[in-house]
């Protein structure tokens, strides 16, 4: 009954306190942060057992490892190893340096410091990734960066786990801590690689077996494969984590990517709303009112420490000013492995008990404030792009150009990379300025600049050039630049992209005449090649799908006249399906 009552809190604290931070912009995090100090032995005295809870809890990290893991396929993580063990080693090395100095001012043994500098130099795995993923940041440059600095961090704690008894009491570190180091190294390397070649030869085997019993069993089959994943890796000496996150690698290719990652979901986000619960149970508000001042001025040293070293690197591995303020907010906090080598580091004396119990309140304070520190910088940022005083658009030479490009995505590059293979000069626009910066590396000629600004086009020669291809992804940016164009311009013939029908009636109903729907021509290719597979020959599959062109063609013209009369729309396309039904009965053997 007693486990019953706390899995009913737990619920509590989900339904009530993380929708409540959400709304406020603070994210889910903070909210179980804060519902677990009210809840927990510090707080209202409603759940006890924090330790325990906390291990179970490590259990969404695990699940959040696996399927990060899934999402990273082997030539991706190998794209990312420059970022893995370049910007990941470096700052390690370098947060560990500092912090380490700094213990020494601050009276600690050189031994001591040495530990704290490990131990503090690492970060939130599950903090990060998951306020990343909530504002959808994880593919950003600095989401990137941070993955890959949080990836090589956890392939750290495994030599760290092996060091920290030898900077402790060799008595009270007993035979554990004796070794050969580099025979343990090479023992982990083994048992990595007979983990992937396993994997590899026996996952997919034993998926393709259970599969076709149902999701029940998928779902029992996915929790076996991480858990004992997780498990293995543990007992081996490694981290939980990176087992599951192997595993997750390991099938990455696989056909049962999604669903494995659908089974494994509902479970992940439970666990890891436990854990920050069980974090911000441990807070122990009794010694934070005791001496708050200390331990806030600690918590805040270490992240200034950190973001001193985090902001350079940012800078020197390529990220601009603003991603690299995102990175360092991102990482500047402590993380959950500190609470198991400060165990490791008490058990071997190298830290007094007194002095593990305030790092491991600075490492909370600091997860608990870096949701803060983050919205900060991201409104700092935001502040300076629209404060900065950059050109308003890239200077362009008068090349008069016969076609210019609004929007230099992948829509536009392509129709870009065509015309240059025929010498066809051509003026790009790109309203992203990051967008600019990436494809120039690549060779391209683009300019930065809004499309939807007279003086751009101007300057840009649209008085003089032919034809205007709208390649834009935004409707609305889309919808703004066809209608300066068409009114100040008139002469210029317009192609414009449309993202979907909708924004093709738009643009339609602007008189452009050559509109393109971006998924239209390669859906069609598509099918022809599936009608083909099906056994129709070329020549069929071909009329077949230019006949359905031809006919939904005829039908957006209809459609568009009455595209604001939601009735006559569904009517419309009623009537429409029945006539290509019609269409394909009357003469099949022409097909």
């Amino acid at each position: 009954m007693e486990i019953l009552g706390e899995f009913i809190i737990y619920l509590l604290c989900a339904a009530i306190a993380v929708p409540i931070f959400s709304k406020l912009g603070f994210g889910s995090v903070l909210g179980y942060l804060a519902a677990g100090v009210v809840v927990g032995p510090y707080g209202l005295g409603l759940i006890g057992e924090v330790e325990s809870k906390l291990h179970f809890a490590e259990l969404g990290v695990v699940l959040l490892l696996f399927i990060i893991g899934l999402e990273l396929q082997p030539s991706r993580l190998w794209v990312l190893r420059r970022s893995i063990f370049g910007l990941g080693s470096a700052q390690v090395v370098l947060s560990a340096a500092l912090i380490c100095g700094a213990a020494v001012l601050l009276g600690f043994s050189l031994k001591g410091a040495l530990v704290l500098g490990l131990v503090l130099s690492l970060s939130s795995t599950a903090f990060v990734l998951q306020m990343l993923a909530e504002k959808k940041q994880l593919a950003t440059r600095h989401g990137r960066a941070a993955f890959a600095t949080l990836l090589f961090q956890d392939l750290a704690v495994i030599p760290m786990l092996a060091l920290i008894p030898l900077l402790g009491d060799p008595a009270a570190a007993g035979p554990t801590s004796t070794g050969n180091p580099f025979i343990a190294a090479l023992e982990i390397i083994l048992v990595i690689v007979a983990f992937i070649l396993a994997g590899h030869y026996l996952l997919r085997p034993l998926l393709r077996l259970v599969v076709p019993f149902g999701a029940e069993v998928s779902t029992a089959v996915a929790l076996l494969l991480v858990l004992s994943s997780a498990a293995l890796m543990e007992h081996l000496g490694l981290s939980m984590e990176l087992g599951a996150f192997l595993a997750g690698v390991l099938l990455a290719d696989s056909e049962y990517r999604h669903e494995l990652e659908a089974s494994i979901e509902p479970f992940k986000g439970l666990l890891l709303g436990l854990f920050f619960l069980a974090v911000g149970m441990s807070i122990e508000v009794t010694q934070l009112l005791e001496s708050p001042m200390r331990l806030l001025g600690i918590t805040l040293l270490l992240m200034a420490l950190k973001i001193a070293v985090l902001y350079p690197l940012g800078r020197v591995y390529g990220l601009d000013a603003s991603a690299s303020r995102s990175y360092a907010a991102t990482l500047a906090q402590g993380g959950e492995f500190a609470f198991v080598l400060l165990g490791v580091a008490i058990s071997v004396q190298a830290l007094t008990a007194n002095q593990g119990d305030t790092v491991v309140v600075a490492v909370t304070l600091s997860m608990v404030l870096t949701p803060f520190l983050f919205i900060a910088v991201e409104a700092i940022n935001r502040r300076l792009a629209g404060t900065r005083e950059p050109r308003p658009y890239d200077e362009m030479k008068d090349d008069a150009n016969a076609v210019i490009i609004a929007g230099f995505g992948r829509f536009g590059q392509i129709a870009a990379r065509v015309l240059q293979s025929r010498g066809i000069g051509f003026t790009a626009l790109e309203s992203s300025a990051a967008q600019v910066d990436f494809v120039r590396k690549f060779g391209n000629k683009v300019y930065y600049g809004d499309p939807s600004r007279l003086d751009l086009l101007r300057a840009a020669g649209a008085d003089k050039a032919r034809i205007m291809l709208i390649a834009v992804d935004n409707v609305e940016a889309s919808m703004k630049t066809a209608e300066l164009v068409k009114r100040q311009f008139p002469h210029l013939k317009i192609l414009a992209r449309a993202h979907d029908r909708h924004h093709a009636y738009l643009l339609m109903d602007l008189g452009i005449e050559h509109v393109y729907r971006e998924t239209l021509g390669s859906s069609l290719e598509l099918t022809q090649s599936l009608l083909c597979e099906l056994g129709d020959s070329p020549e069929r599959a071909g009329d077949t799908v230019r006949r359905f062109r031809d006919h939904d063609e005829k039908t957006l013209r209809i459609q568009q006249v009455i595209h604001r009369d939601e009735t006559k729309l569904v009517e419309t396309a009623r009537e429409s399906a029945e006539e290509l039904r019609r269409l394909f009965e009357s003469d099949p053997e022409d097909l």
